[in-house]
């Protein structure tokens, strides 16, 4: 029997983590020394990733990275990329206000919605960079692994990354006939189909593989205002493949995705304080339940992707040459109620038509003491915002329109040398020139007889609007990022290494103000130690990791009002910033059928300097999605039936330390510390073909906030969004 472990990714309670660790390794210990009179160990599986672009065992890559196969996806029913929020060390992962990734590692991240500036960690789906927060909440389908990279990227990727990157590879074509059939059923009248069908079309040569999903459920928040549901869901996705192979030494890979999420309503957050109604005259409170609202504007959510991704690889000798060559194209629409009311007081609508080109061409050396990983990287995006306010109470309906191109060069090298058979040095360098242009307009409709959002776009720029505001503008930005590492293989199961490295995100234009607002690029320097080790005989896997972050010029949103009480959006860089912590990730036999998976993130973080208004009150924030201590542990039992199969009982608790969700570090939006538990039954039949998963998260029906917004200036409001409540589901797969 052998135990498929991926990841080290689950937690303990604050301060227990190093007590499970003692524990595991005074457990195991003993029980390896029992299992050398057997003749077949039970030991951990190696984990093979590709962070570095290479295959290679995760233990003797001197990054922190955490790694998810499929089967271990399928096991915790991780279905999207929300789900591994808990099993990642100091990672923060949610959706926003507007379909968006909000990601955030170490710290590091960005919380604002609209697309004119950068996510802090890039989302790459096979390699490609993924431009917007929107689009990149991905559901997981057909996966063959997840991997999540802390720290910067840069000297090993087309499009950097500041923070960090989260990795989604699909499963590829293969050469036998294979694939599943999967149905899950839940609460909330919660359901979810999919299918994966594999195989050769000529044998050895061209194999295809095609994958369709449906995922639907009723929303989780009730709207006293029509009586439906709120943030429901219903989405279709599908990728097709084909991986093209002439000879041993040249490939063409081959993928096509796209997906379209069309729900009743959108997702309306929660008011958490009184407003006042110019309508009623009076205060009105908020519910006391979380998932209910009583609002008039959230009637539209759409969300639509598409992307072609063409990966042509030529191997000679020690010599791999690679070109990625992607487009895609993302078009997303909502409306959202901010000011918690049936008032038409702040509705806010937002449309967002989005494309992409990227190229990147590869150069990849493996020799003997020397190895070297480079490329030439080239994007270009062009995005046209329409969006504004409809909020004839306070005399306010209008349109804005960006339309912006961003383009990014680069041109980055990874080497390594081996100067002995246990110590290895790595020097990474990248340059980017990145140019982004912008051109944007506004108009009012208000008393023109003009109200809603269609309307107004339609009307944009014919004559009827009035106070008309525009600008354009343009810049460039270049960087130079260099990244420094060593690593020593102490023996065959340990190897401790050091980095140093050089982050960078460019800035950008103001694109919800009138007048040109320009912000500049961040930059970061970070600092890592690390272990990887694997002992016990084979039977426990401890990595750990130690970093300082030194943070600059990072970049903020806030909402406000200007003298005239108007509602004011804010996006500038603040000032310096600095992390610092320690990470731990844990896999342990406990014994042939019980095995531990914990994981811990310690992060200390402030503020040096936040100047708001020319005002430094580093003293008084807090950087948001930054909790101090972030956990999970899962006890996974196995249970042979016979030759009917295998019974796996599973039971986890996470945990979170209190964390700011605005920049304004509103302690009424701030979420208190929590716990999550969660558990799960599964069968396998004895031939394999046959799984059967019952599953419930948040079995405590624990109430907790993941996002927010404080619009105490204006309107008047401050707003919260909770994660899911308990949920419950079955889940039935064959595969073929």
């Amino acid at each position: 029997m052998k135990i498929q472990t991926i990841n080290h990714r689950d937690t303990i309670i604050k301060g227990s983590c190093l007590t499970a660790v003692l524990l595991a390794l005074s457990t195991v210990a003993p029980l390896a020394a029992e299992d050398t009179a057997n003749t077949e160990k039970v030991v951990l599986d190696e984990v093979i990733v590709t962070a570095r672009r290479q295959s290679e065992s995760l233990q003797l890559v001197p990054l922190a990275v955490s790694a998810f196969n499929a089967d271990e996806l399928f096991s915790n029913r991780i279905e999207n990329l929300g789900d591994l929020q808990s099993h990642v060390p100091n990672l923060s992962l949610h959706v926003g206000d507007a379909a968006n990734a909000v990601i955030y590692l170490r710290g590091i991240g960005q919380i604002d919605s609209i697309s004119f500036n950068d996510p802090g960690v890039g989302v790459y789906v096979d390699d490609v960079y993924m431009g917007r927060a929107q689009g990149s909440f991905l559901d997981v389908m057909d996966p063959a692994r997840i991997e999540v990279l802390r720290g910067p990227q840069g000297t090993l990727y087309g499009r950097n990354t500041i923070g960090g990157a989260v990795k989604f590879i699909s499963s590829r074509p293969t050469n036998d006939v294979v694939g599943y059939l999967e149905a899950v059923y839940g609460n909330y009248n919660q359901f979810r189909a999919k299918a994966s069908i594999s195989g050769p079309i000529i044998e050895d040569i061209l194999t295809a593989k095609a994958a369709v999903a449906h995922s639907s459920r009723d929303g989780y928040t009730q709207n006293l205002f029509d009586g439906e549901d709120d943030f429901d869901k219903e989405t279709n996705s599908w990728r097709v493949s084909a991986l093209l192979t002439p000879n041993e030494d040249l490939s063409f890979y081959l993928v096509l995705d796209g997906s379209r999420n069309t729900p009743d309503h959108s997702r309306t957050p929660h008011k958490e304080t009184p407003i006042f109604s110019l309508v009623s005259g009076a205060f009105i409170n908020p519910t006391d339940d979380p998932f209910v609202v009583n609002v008039n504007y959230n009637n539209l959510e759409k969300l639509k992707t598409f992307g072609v991704a063409l990966t042509a690889e030529y191997n000679m000798d020690e010599l791999t040459f690679k070109s990625i060559t992607s487009y895609r194209k993302m078009d997303y629409q909502t409306k959202t109620d901010l000011d918690g009311t049936v008032d038409a007081s702040f509705g806010i609508y937002y449309f967002d038509d989005q494309d992409q080109f990227s190229q990147e061409l590869q150069f990849i050396y493996e020799g003997d003491k020397i190895s070297l990983v480079s490329g030439l990287y080239y994007y270009k995006e062009n995005t046209v915002n329409t969006g504004g306010a409809n909020a004839p109470v306070f005399f306010f309906v209008s349109i804005g329109r960006w339309d912006q191109t961003s383009t990014s060069k680069a041109a980055y090298a990874h080497l390594k040398y081996s100067a002995t058979e246990a110590l290895t040095l790595s020097l990474g360098a990248r340059y980017t020139r990145e140019d982004k242009d912008i051109i944007s307009d506004g108009e009012h409709f208000f008393g023109t007889g003009i109200n809603t959002a269609e309307e107004m776009v339609a009307a944009f720029g014919t004559g009827i609007g009035f106070n008309v505001t525009g600008y354009t503008g343009e810049a460039d930005w270049e960087s130079f990022s260099p990244k420094f590492g060593l690593d020593y293989v102490v023996n065959e199961d340990v190897m401790v290494y050091a980095n140093i490295s050089r982050g960078f995100k460019s800035g950008g234009f103001n694109g919800r103000a009138a007048t040109s607002q320009p912000y500049d690029p961040e930059n970061l320097w970070s600092y890592e130690v690390g272990f990887k080790s694997t002992f016990a005989d084979q039977r426990v896997r401890l990595n750990m990791a130690a970093f300082y972050n030194d943070y600059n010029d990072f970049q903020v949103s806030r909402f406000t009002a200007d003298e005239f009480g108007n509602f004011l959006s804010v996006f500038d860089n603040a000032g310096k910033a600095i992390m610092w912590g320690v990470e731990a990730e844990l896999t342990a036999l406990l014994a042939d059928n019980l095995t531990l998976n914990a994981n811990a993130g310690y992060l200390n973080s402030e503020y040096r300097d936040f100047f708001d208004g020319g005002i430094d009150v580093s003293e008084q924030r807090h950087l948001v999605n930054a909790p101090s201590f972030s956990s999970r542990a899962s006890l996974t039992y196995d249970q042979e039936l016979g030759n009917a199969g295998n019974l796996s009982f599973n039971g986890a608790i996470s945990y979170r330390s209190k964390t700011y969700l605005t920049v304004s570090s509103s302690e009424i939006l701030a979420q208190d510390a929590y716990a999550l538990l969660e558990a799960s039954i599964r069968f396998t039949s004895a031939d394999q073909l046959w799984d059967v998963i019952l599953a419930g998260q948040n079995l405590t029906n624990k109430q907790y906030r993941e996002h927010g917004f404080d619009l105490t200036d204006f309107p008047g409001v401050q707003l919260g969004y909770y994660g899911t409540p308990r949920t419950y589901s079955v889940t039935v797969r064959y595969s073929f």
